[in-house]
C-alpha cells in the first residue's frame, strides 16, 4: 500500500513525552501533500518513504491551497502487497538500534531514553490503534478492510529491544546502503534470521547528534525504507538525531519544547512502517 496515515488529534495518553506527540495537530505533520513521499535518494538502492520537514510541508500545504486541493480526500485503497502477500505488520515488533561509538556518552538532548519510553508505552495506545484500519488478505483495489482480511496491529508489548551497537565509529554520513546493512545486522543480532520472523518488524537505525545521512533537516526529517537480504526483507527507518534539525524537524512544535520533533517524527516512521513496512521498489 502506499498511503500517509489519517489524522489523528487525541489529549495525550501517557505522561508527558507522549504528549509531545500525541497533543500535536498530527494532521500538520502527515498531511504533506507532495512534500513527503517516494524518493529515490541513492541509485540501486529501494524507495524510501521520507517524512517531509516542516517547511516543506507547509508549502505543499499552500501549493495545494492554491490549485484548490486540501478541501476533499481521496480514499486510500489495497495495492496487493507484496508478492508473498506482506500488506501490513499483523503483529509488530520495533528494534532500535544506537548505531556507532558517536553515541558513547554523547546524548546532549537525551534521544536515547525519550526514544525507548516511547516506544515502550505506545503500544495498545488509543492514538497507534489508527493504524487497525489497515489490513492484508484483501483484493486489490479495496477500499475498506470493514473486519475483512487481517488487520495491522497494535500489541502492548511492541518494543522488542535495544542494540547498542557503538564497539566502532558508524560511517560520519552513512548512506542508505550503509544504513540497509545496519539493520540487517541488526536483525542478525536479534536472532531474527528467516524471512518470516523479519515479516512484521522493523528496525530503527538511530545515528548519534553530528552523524546524520546527507539531506536530514532540509530535504526530509526521517525516512523508512526496506533491503533484501538472506534474512528476508528487512525494514528499517533511517532516525537521524532529530533536535540537530531544530524548527525544521519539530522543534517547538505548537509550543511543545525543543524535544518535541523526537516523538513526532518516529512515531511518524513507526506507523507508517506498520502500515507498509516493504515499499515499492521502484516508483508507480
Amino acid at each position: 500500500m502506499r498511503k500517509r496515515l489519517l489524522s489523528a488529534l487525541v489529549s495525550g495518553f501517557f505522561p508527558a513525552l507522549l504528549g509531545l506527540l500525541m497533543t500535536a495537530p498530527l494532521s500538520l505533520l502527515y498531511a504533506q501533500g507532495s512534500a513527503g513521499g517516494a524518493r529515490i535518494i541513492e541509485e540501486g538502492q529501494p524507495l524510501v518513504m521520507i517524512h517531509a520537514t516542516v517547511g516543506d510541508a507547509a508549502a505543499a500545504r499552500e501549493a495545494a491551497g492554491h490549485r484548490g486541493g486540501g478541501s476533499g480526500s481521496t480514499n486510500l485503497y489495497y495495492h496487493g502487497g507484496t508478492t508473498d502477500g506482506i500488506g501490513v505488520e499483523t503483529a509488530p515488533k520495533i528494534y532500535l538500534v544506537l548505531w556507532g561509538s558517536q553515541w558513547n556518552n554523547n546524548d546532549p538532548s537525551g534521544e536515547a531514553g525519550i526514544l525507548q519510553n516511547f516506544y515502550n508505552g505506545v503500544g495498545s495506545s488509543s492514538w497507534l490503534n489508527s493504524v487497525t484500519q489497515y489490513c492484508q488478505g484483501v483484493a486489490g483495489g479495496t477500499f475498506f478492510c470493514n473486519g475483512a482480511g487481517t488487520a495491522a496491529g497494535n500489541p502492548s508489548g511492541i518494543f522488542a529491544g535495544t542494540w547498542a551497537d557503538n564497539a566502532s565509529p558508524a560511517p560520519s554520513r552513512p548512506k542508505q546502503s550503509q544504513l540497509a546493512a545496519e539493520a540487517v545486522n541488526a536483525a542478525s543480532h536479534f536472532g531474527n534470521t528467516t524471512a518470516s520472523s523479519n515479516a512484521s518488524v522493523q528496525y530503527v537505525i538511530a545515528t548519534a547528534t553530528g552523524n546524520s545521512a546527507s539531506g536530514f533537516g532540509i530535504q526530509y526529517c526521517a525516512w523508512h525504507s526496506a533491503t533484501s537480504s538472506s534474512d528476508g526483507n528487512v525494514a528499517y527507518t533511517n532516525l537521524p538525531y532529530i533536535t540537530d534539525a531544530g524548527g525544521s524537524c519539530g522543534a517547538n512544535f505548537n509550543g511543545l519544547g525543543p524535544n518535541a520533533g523526537i516523538t513526532i517524527v518516529s512515531g511518524h516512521e513507526m506507523a507508517e512502517t506498520i502500515t507498509d513496512q516493504f515499499p515499492p521498489k521502484m516508483p508507480p
